[in-house]
């Protein structure tokens, strides 16, 4: 088996939160008990994907806020918050909040661009400001300037009884250390190496020039280096890389079916640049930990990073999301150097 250059030195897990929505309570606490049995396996991380206007979890830092007061180590982040549906302000105070309640554990995740459907919910969203809202990386640059203290007014001092601060408040030491930016392009790996970010890379990457590469592990790879040639920390800069990976080592026979099932059905979209944006997708990985960490080896940018965050695959049952995780703090994260946090 190829070695990799870079140990894993820190192992998360990203989820969807998928709920009822006739009994939404249920779905959320299924996600919160996830996150509680991260910890008691050793990962590093915990995550969660943001949804609007679907069954999964529209309000990721209230969530991780709920997540803070049942866990004591673990980190947790976002992947991601899209920022076309926030206000930059209000986001940095409840990013601060969150983070401050969980001991500086957050890890806030975010990217740019127009909110997904925005025809159909610009008028919900924005009625009075649709047409000059600013979609751009000067969103995150906001965000990244409130959370790291920049003042957002020209007045502070008191008035009356109240007293008034220039900058958002509370403020957080280290939260803006622990900013994450989601990029698939060249581009956004540049842009968030070069704001001092920390850099998310997915399952999902753009193909970019028509006549250039469409291999995903090579585009990633380029990605992962173009971040880190940007950024202020070099080849220390953070990044993570957010596979989909389906451990068996433990599943049923009618668990690994369905798992086999389900990458099967998603395989076809990997096999050219989708859409206009030219999307490719990374193909699904279902195995034994032994047969994913060969694959993972001889993945170009798996071998270029020390942090994963492996996504969880949508609609599958609890029990599922308990066996894939034990099996990958206790047979996978071993097969790729990894060991267990401590309690």
């Amino acid at each position: 088996m190829p070695s990799t250059p870079r140990p894993l030195r820190r192992l998360g897990f990203l989820t969807i939160g998928l709920f009822d929505g006739a009994d939404p309570g249920k779905g959320h606490e299924s996600t919160l008990e996830i996150i509680e049995l991260g910890e008691r396996l050793g990962f590093d991380s915990a995550w969660v994907r943001h949804r609007h206007l679907q069954y999964g979890i529209s309000s990721p830092v209230a969530v991780l806020a709920a997540a803070s007061q049942r866990t004591s180590r673990i980190e947790l982040g976002t992947a991601v918050i899209p920022l076309g549906w926030e206000n930059p302000l209000r986001l940095a105070e409840d990013l601060a909040t969150v983070d401050i309640l969980s001991g500086g554990r957050l890890n806030p995740g975010v990217s740019v661009g127009p909110p997904m459907h925005y025809e159909q919910v610009r008028e919900a969203l924005y009625p009075d400001t649709a047409d000059s809202e600013d979609f751009s990386y000067e969103r995150v640059r906001r965000l990244l300037d409130f959370v790291r203290g920049k003042p957002a007014t020209d007045f502070s001092g008191v008035e009356g009884i109240e007293v008034f601060s220039d900058r958002v408040q509370p403020q957080s030491p280290g939260l803006g250390q622990r900013l994450w930016y989601g990029g698939g392009s060249l581009g956004s790996a540049r842009w968030a190496g070069e704001h001092g970010m920390n850099f998310l890379t997915s399952s999902v990457v753009r193909a970019g020039d028509p006549d250039g590469s469409t291999d995903f592990a090579e585009i990633q790879l380029s990605h992962i280096r173009e971040f880190r040639a940007h950024h202020p920390d070099g080849d220390a800069a953070r990044v993570s890389q957010g596979l989909v990976v389906i451990p068996t080592d433990s599943a049923t026979p009618e668990q690994r079916a369905k798992y086999e099932a389900y990458a099967a059905g998603r395989l076809p979209r990997t096999t050219a640049p989708q859409g206009p944006g030219r999307l490719l997708f990374a193909p699904d990985l279902v195995g034994t930990s032994a047969e994913l960490a060969e694959r993972l080896h001889a993945h170009a940018g798996f071998r270029e990073v020390d942090e994963v965050a492996f996504a969880l695959p949508f609609t599958f049952e609890h029990e599922d999301y308990v066996q894939i995780l034990t099996d990958m703090a206790t047979h996978l994260g071993p097969a790729l150097g990894w060991r267990p946090a401590a309690a």
